[in-house]
């Protein structure tokens, strides 16, 4: 929600869809919630043509589930939602940004670059992210349509909240850190801000690490 709100201070008409618990009313100048899972071509369909105009659009629904995912119906789950539920939303929405020549920011990982031994399915997926950004970015630069992402590092979210309780895992985590601080979504927002906007037009086909220096460390 950290970029949904910060895009909104902006000014941007923002609708954030999910299937997660969503307040029960819109904020004031704030974003609209919606109900939406990317795993239903359905519903993705449904919501894009409910659009009249859209600018913007920020893949970022994921899960994980750790240890499960060397089972193969939970391996396929974890795919589904972070990888194809990507894809399915982008080619839904493709007129609407080719109409308006916006762009697209999916949520890389730094597990796009790192392997996960408790999550492959989730490091699949976030490689995954990466190359289907590279490949969207090439494909539609003649529509006018820009695709990037953003890979970031360990942030502050309930996805991390374990490991934040556990000194043990989480002090090596700091400790690699050269900015030695859990990221925030407020962090994550400013980067996705700039790849949005007028300052990123020339800038497609990105992935953009937001991990206080992890990746280079």
């Amino acid at each position: 929600m950290g970029i949904a709100r910060a895009l909104a201070e902006l000014g941007v008409r923002v609708i954030a869809a999910g299937v997660d618990a969503l307040p029960s009313a819109t904020e004031a100048s704030g974003p609209e919630f919606r109900h939406l899972d990317v795993t239903s071509q359905e519903q993705v369909e449904a919501l894009a043509t409910s659009l009249t105009r859209l600018d913007i659009l920020i893949n970022c629904a994921g899960i994980i589930r750790r240890d499960e995912e060397f089972e193969m119906p939970t391996f396929l789950e974890v795919l589904n939602v972070n990888l194809a539920g990507a894809m399915r939303v982008s080619t839904v929405c493709r007129p609407l940004l080719r109409e308006s020549g916006g762009c697209i920011v999916n949520m890389a990982s730094m597990l796009s670059f790192f392997g996960g031994p408790r999550v492959p399915a989730y490091t699949a997926s976030k490689g995954g992210i990466a190359q289907l950004t590279r490949s969207l970015a090439v494909a539609w630069a003649p529509e006018g349509i820009r695709v990037n992402a953003v890979a970031p590092g360990w942030i502050a979210t309930p996805m991390t909240q374990a490991l934040r309780d556990d000194p043990q895992r989480s002090t090596p985590i700091l400790s690699r850190t050269p900015m030695a601080r859990w990221g925030t979504p407020e962090d994550v927002a400013g980067p996705v801000i700039f790849l949005c906007s007028k300052a990123a037009a020339f800038v497609t086909g990105v992935i953009l690490p937001v991990d206080g220096g992890y990746s280079v460390s």
